[in-house]
């Protein structure tokens, strides 16, 4: 049975690539403060976004904890592996492990809360990553496991090998990218009792700048924004927040008080008749 839970909110790590560590920690401290317990990171998460390359959020995180170690107590640290630039994935065993063990020395940690597979290897077979992640689970090194970027009959194949459930999924959802409401991603949930960990709810920030994004979306998103006296991006929040899974939104923001306004937001759920909308002027036709 899965027992984890988080708050309605994660901050998400990809563009924590400050040279600040004050902004860092204000950052975290922050979140942390407004009831956000789940910082996701990712060992390739610093290769982006004028960051130093591979490691570098893992690294600015650790030296966050190890500045603050009351917070330590407070959060929940996942992160990720399974990615290797140049291959780009390598979930073998000895690869997997030398990741997971480079992760600890960067958060400098003991134990990662909640260590995902952030893409799956294809050419990986799910016995022996399961293998490797019960064996880092025995030896104290990761406590929870989850699956990023999977599809269902992936995450299936590896929750078979495994002795312990898969606890999460971490799949791209928005209003502008639906996926998971149609390939399988949350019913499996729903049956399973997986926390669905939405990355990119604001579709890399389209939805609010508008950029190649359906004019009709956005003209929807609009009508129910001026509805609620809110604004389009609270509006794209509690889309993601309505689904029966109960998806957690990973906020990618990097400034302190936008993640205030979105946990503050006083639209945290849409009405049955909202979701259908934005989903017709998402796929840019009618229901059936």
């Amino acid at each position: 049975m899965v027992t984890m839970s988080f708050g309605r909110y994660g901050l998400g790590l990809w563009r924590f690539t400050t040279e600040s560590l004050s902004d860092a920690a204000r950052l975290v401290s922050t979140a942390v403060d407004h009831g956000i317990t789940l910082l996701d990171n990712a060992a390739v998460y610093g290769g982006n976004w004028g960051g130093r390359g591979f490691g570098a959020a893992e690294e600015l995180l650790g030296a966050v904890l190890a500045q603050s170690p009351a917070l330590r107590d407070r959060v929940c640290v996942a992160t990720k592996g399974g990615i290797t630039p140049g291959i780009p994935y390598d979930q073998s065993p000895v690869t997997l492990r030398r990741e997971c063990e480079d992760s600890l020395r960067r958060l400098r940690i003991e134990r990662i809360d909640l260590y995902q597979i952030h893409r799956p290897d294809v050419f990986a077979h799910p016995r022996e990553t399961a293998e490797t992640l019960m064996a880092l689970r025995r030896e104290g090194k990761i406590d929870r496991i989850g699956v990023s970027n999977f599809t269902p009959a992936q995450h299936e194949a590896l929750a078979a090998h495994l002795e312990v459930p898969i606890e999460t999924t971490q799949p791209e959802y928005s209003a502008a990218a639906l996926g998971p409401l149609r390939d399988g991603t949350f019913d499996l949930c729903m049956r399973d009792g997986v926390i669905p960990l939405a990355w990119s709810p604001l579709a890399g920030g389209r939805l609010v700048t508008g950029q190649n994004v359906r004019p009709d979306l956005l003209a929807v998103l609009d009508e129910i924004a001026a509805a609620h006296g809110t604004t389009r991006e609270q509006v794209a929040y509690a889309f993601v927040l309505s689904h029966p899974a109960k998806p957690v939104v990973l906020l990618g923001t990097q400034k302190p008080e936008r993640l205030v306004a979105a946990v503050s937001s006083p639209v945290q759920s849409l009405q049955r008749s909202e979701l259908y909308r934005i989903v017709a002027a998402s796929e840019g036709r009618p229901l059936p």
